[in-house]
């Protein structure tokens, strides 16, 4: 009994320290905004209501996968102490027992149903946008973003910024251009489509994910709950270009949303023109020739 005390000991001190680093590793990359800290074991820090809800959630089920992987492990561990050789020289030859049974198959649909009650609401939560304030079209391209403000007549290509153009404080494959620029406290609808393949929508610190398809207008909706700089990715494998598309989401206050606003609808404003479809051209393994635009 004294090495059975012993291991359970050990296991549950291991992972206890296991999850303490993972709680302890959230919570140190929350200084860093929108982007992955080195070594960083868990999600972003959120900055929308989908966001703070979705890490919620992730705890939540954080709590729960650990207690059952110590009660799995440390069974595991019991098994094979008590029922090893020298403590068991003659084999248990017990066939079933009602009450485990039943245990085992109740507890675990109670599990899932406590997991999927929440997961369910976060879903419904999280599919469309309830009274937008503003929409904003997203348009996936070969290999660039086009952001288009209808109710402004705005539009204009988000086109990675080659080497010789990344400034102080920028990071080469992450930023651009031209950021998608939206104020804060604002609901804002995103319908999204493609021009040529399947591209992915991705921004993790607003816990943004969605598909842009071919002949298909996706919906979802974020609402920025502080200013920012907020970096995401293509999320879908979609040609060379694919690690090409970095996403950066820029959120201002309303004052200097309208700011800006006042500049796009002269620099980036819509003539009606069909906009063309311009393709990346490869010009060495690992690097792409960007799409041309007028800035």
């Amino acid at each position: 009994m004294t090495l059975l005390r012993r291991s359970a000991s050990l296991l549950v001190w291991l992972l206890i320290a296991v999850a303490a680093f993972g709680f302890a590793t959230t919570e140190a990359v929350a200084e860093v905004v929108s982007k992955y800290g080195a070594w960083q074991l868990g999600p972003q820090a959120p900055y929308s209501p989908v966001a703070e809800q979705t890490i919620e959630f992730w705890n939540v089920l954080l709590v729960i996968i650990i207690l059952i992987a110590v009660f799995v492990l440390g069974l595991m561990a019991y098994v094979c102490v008590r029922f090893k050789a020298s403590n068991n020289p003659t084999p248990t030859k017990t066939t079933h027992n009602t009450l485990i049974e039943v245990l085992w198959t109740a507890v675990p649909v109670l599990i899932l149903v406590v997991i999927a009650v929440p997961s369910f609401k976060l879903l419904y939560f999280m599919d469309h946008a309830v009274d937008p304030e503003m929409t904003i079209k997203v348009n996936g391209q070969q290999w660039s973003w086009n952001y288009e403000y209808p109710d402004d007549a705005v539009s204009f290509d988000s086109l990675l910024l080659e080497p010789d153009e990344i400034k102080d404080g920028q990071t080469y494959l992450l930023d651009v251009d031209n950021p998608l620029v939206l104020p804060v406290g604002k609901r804002v609808q995103i319908l999204l489509a493609s021009d040529n393949v399947m591209h992915s929508f991705f921004v993790p610190s607003l816990m943004l994910q969605i598909y842009t398809t071919p002949g298909r207008t996706n919906e979802t909706w974020v609402q920025v709950t502080e200013p920012g700089t907020f970096y995401g990715q293509c999320n879908q494998i979609c040609g060379t270009g694919h690690s090409y598309m970095p996403i950066v989401i820029k959120a201002l206050s309303e004052a200097d949303y309208a700011a800006w606003l006042k500049k796009a609808k002269v620099e980036f404003a819509m003539d009606g023109t069909v906009r063309p479809v311009q393709m990346a051209v490869a010009r060495q393994p690992g690097q792409v020739t960007m799409p041309v635009s007028d800035r």
